[in-house]
């Protein structure tokens, strides 16, 4: 008879699932065993059982200052003072930041804004079907863009990944292989012109951080020229982590469309949706669009004005500088530490993103990561939760830096790391 004792966090997880479904308000947030928080500071969280973790899941990227970060909590306190939202025309500060998001981003000329990734991949891909006049899309095995019926395919496997999914929508969704572009040229091929835009995360941080092979965006780009389809990049995790101008900036190719969301708001809830002046202005928010876009909650005052804070600390530069060497060295110590354990890995990311694999690399295509040893994965980051570290501990799930971490941080980091590995070989197959 087991005599184990529950924690808070199960007795939490199971009081709240008498009310909302499973305990949880979004997928993916169930860990087992399972991790409540109580509060979170800089870069670390506390649980409601009062363990202090180092926190690299920082809500699937979305914290990239640090949680409760001083200068944005004081702005968004002083902005709020004065309401929270009213619905009818626009504020300054609305006004402003988009006019930072236009002079950063290579594609903005316009931009909108709304309040979660999803909601900015389905109105890019709406817009892009009005533009085009066509009803087909192509997308990446391995990739996610949102909760949507557009997109609600081929992401943690080959299947639709919701039940309730309209069969006409996920059948005009084609899909194609990260870094291959014959397998997009042949997505074009079946559709018989009928493509209106290729969607894709400029790195694959959604499997397992699949960075894009030299002239692969280039020939989305050129094959979209040739077709008359628009090219959307969904840089929601990529965007304002990565560079200010999103990975466009840095890889030099221009989409039609982009999406931004998590950094943006460093937590708060804010995202947005850019692209060229001819596109968006057929949006309803302007004199004569036809493509409907509506929120009550866009433009917030809270949302922006985090917003603002972030974009105002990313032009100063020492926020990438700090998290890209924070990032070069989390990076570079784990292969030292799965070399000093003897066991087959490949690190990927780039910049703040960081995901030890579990397979001999290259991992470049979706098809690189179904070798991954999952079991071992799992076990080495509840191993590593057990060493005040929190990695979310599912399969292929990458990890992010904050600006709130410091050099200490990661050396304790990869030092847990070493113990967590060996810990994990060590215990037994389920």
């Amino acid at each position: 008879m087991s005599t184990r004792t529950t924690t808070r966090s199960e007795r939490l997880l199971e009081r709240a699932a008498r009310h909302i479904p499973g305990g949880v308000n979004t997928a993916k947030r169930r860990p087992r065993p399972p991790v409540c928080v109580r509060r979170g500071e800089g870069g670390h969280v506390e649980d409601v059982d009062g363990r202090r973790l180092i926190d690299y899941h920082a809500a699937y990227g979305a914290v990239l200052l640090g949680h409760g970060y001083p200068p944005q909590v004081r702005r968004v306190a002083e902005a709020i003072e004065h309401g929270v939202l009213f619905g009818m025309g626009v504020t300054e500060l609305e006004a402003r930041l988009a006019e930072k998001l236009v002079s950063h981003i290579p594609c903005a000329e316009r931009v909108l804004l709304c309040g979660s990734g999803s909601e900015a991949t389905l109105h890019a891909i709406r817009l892009a079907r009005a533009v085009t006049g066509r009803s087909k899309i192509v997308k990446f095995q391995g990739a996610y863009h949102g909760f949507h019926d557009y997109v609600a395919r081929n992401f943690l496997s080959r299947e639709p990944f919701s039940a309730g999914a309209l069969d006409a929508a996920l059948e005009s969704t084609l899909i194609a292989d990260f870094n291959d572009l014959a397998s997009v040229e042949r997505a074009f091929d079946e559709a018989g012109g009928q493509i209106a835009a290729v969607i894709t995360e400029p790195i694959v941080h959604n499997a397992a951080s699949l960075m894009p092979r030299r002239g692969f965006l280039e020939g989305l780009r050129a094959l979209c020229d040739r077709t008359g389809s628009l090219l959307i990049f969904d840089e929601v995790i990529t965007g304002f982590r990565h560079d200010l101008g999103g990975y466009q900036a840095i890889a030099a190719v221009t989409p039609d469309l982009a999406t931004f969301g998590k950094a943006l708001g460093n937590g708060f809830p804010i995202a947005a949706v850019a692209g060229r002046a001819g596109h968006m202005e057929r949006f309803c928010t302007a004199d004569g669009g036809d493509v409907w876009f509506a929120g009550t909650a866009n433009g917030n005052v809270p949302g922006v004005a985090a917003a603002m804070t972030t974009v105002e600390l990313l032009e100063r530069g020492a926020v990438h500088e700090h998290v890209f060497r924070l990032g070069d060295r989390m990076r570079a110590g784990l292969r030292e530490v799965a070399a000093r354990c003897d066991v087959p890995a490949t690190v990927n990311g780039f910049g703040s993103v960081f995901v030890m694999c579990f397979l001999d690399g290259p991992v470049e295509t979706y098809d690189d990561t179904t070798r991954n040893d999952a079991e071992l994965f799992v076990r080495y980051r509840r191993e590593l939760a057990e060493r005040g570290v929190f990695e979310m501990p599912e399969n292929l799930g990458r990890s992010h830096l904050m600006y709130s971490h410091t050099d200490a941080d990661v050396d304790l980091s990869l030092e847990a790391a070493e113990d967590a590995l060996r810990a994990a070989l060590d215990s037994p197959r389920p």
